[in-house]
């Protein structure tokens, strides 16, 4: 299994140096059990001890590790290394796969089970940037103690590389950092702006006031509903945050409610058709990655919150979930997916040998 070894089998292990089983065996039985419907330390044992035929057509072992061996490497292996080289690893196969992708969204998810007691309001999460076209988790980052999400998103943009990429996220991220770290990593950014920001929100609705914008109207009908979308934008006089050069505002309307406003600022003068395009493909994040993460992978259910176990067990599902989505066509449901690895072994073998 030289591919994910040569990528994850170089994380440093935390563990004793008399441990038993290699870490990249361990990482493969973990994302092996991934994609068959596992979720904690406990399944992760039951499926190395029963599907042992399976896994030694990739690793080699005698004995089954134990659900105490899994558990403990989740709660000390150090995440900042396990998240560049998924980083490393997610990279490597869109660019064996398919062509770069235009849009990256950046957002947060949080781990709605996995808090220490008393502390139910505030569950640990995760940052994500997910590549729209490809449809892929490009990178993960969990905050460390004393950091907050915008912290979390600001390393995630260090971890990928931007060129020809426009990176979208909502209105927590639109300030100065963000937009120089993005643009110091060759990335146009298009951010939501809102109240946050009144200043900036001021100044935008002062020029789309005063100054004649590009218009794109755009009528669509799906799911039943009839949706009315409008796009106007105006070239900034001068930039407010690095890059900074237009305010691009998106009215729509689902059939008879009352019309809905938002502003953005971009780092590039977008036309009018792309913005009512690029706009709403920052949502595919929600549909494509983290609304599959809760319904597939039961990531809201994880009660794994010791130490760094949260952070692992959210990299390690973002990573068997970028294997589910490229291991079929397209039509292929999930679910499917996940139920024909655990219960066809060529099928398993080929979704992971697939991602060489």
């Amino acid at each position: 299994m030289s591919c994910l070894e040569s990528y994850f089998g170089a994380v440093p292990d935390p563990r004793a140096p008399n441990a038993t089983h290699r870490l990249g065996d361990l990482m493969v039985m973990m994302i092996a059990a991934s994609l068959c419907g596992a979720s904690n330390a406990t399944e992760f044992a039951l499926f190395a001890h029963e599907r042992k035929p399976a896994l030694s057509r990739l690793i080699d072992y005698d004995v089954a590790p134990s659900h105490d061996t899994f558990s403990r490497l989740l709660r000390l292996l150090d995440p900042q290394a396990f998240g560049r080289a998924f980083a490393a690893f997610a990279a490597a196969f869109a660019r064996a796969g398919q062509e770069m992708p235009e849009v990256v969204s950046l957002d947060g998810k949080a781990l709605r089970r996995a808090y220490e007691k008393g502390l139910a309001a505030s569950p640990p999460l995760t940052v994500s940037a997910f590549a729209a076209e490809t449809r892929l988790c490009l990178a993960a980052v969990s905050p460390s103690e004393g950091e907050n999400e915008v912290e979390a998103a600001l390393k995630v943009v260090e971890l990928i590389d931007l060129t020809g990429r426009l990176v979208t996220a909502d209105a927590l991220h639109c300030h100065t950092r963000m937009a120089e770290a993005i643009t110091q990593r060759g990335g146009d950014y298009l951010l939501t702006l809102k109240g946050n920001r009144r200043h900036w929100q001021r100044n935008a609705n002062q020029h789309l006031a005063n100054t004649i914008p590009s218009i794109a109207e755009r009528v669509e009908t799906s799911h039943g509903r009839n949706e009315w979308r409008k796009a106007e934008i105006v070239a900034a006089d001068e930039p407010l945050m690095p890059g900074h050069q237009a305010f691009i505002r998106i009215t729509s309307r689902r059939d008879q409610a009352k019309p809905l406003t938002r502003l953005f600022m971009a780092s590039t003068l977008l036309s009018p058709q792309q913005a009512l395009e690029l706009t709403r493909a920052h949502w595919q994040i929600e549909n494509g990655l983290h609304w599959m993460l809760d319904v597939h992978l039961d990531e809201d259910l994880s009660r794994a919150r010791k130490d760094n176990a949260p952070a692992n067990t959210a990299l390690l599902n973002r990573l068997a979930r970028n294997i589910l989505q490229a291991a079929d066509e397209a039509k292929v449901p999930i679910s499917h997916r996940i139920k024909k690895c655990a219960w066809n072994d060529d099928y398993l073998i080929h979704a992971i040998a697939h991602m060489r």
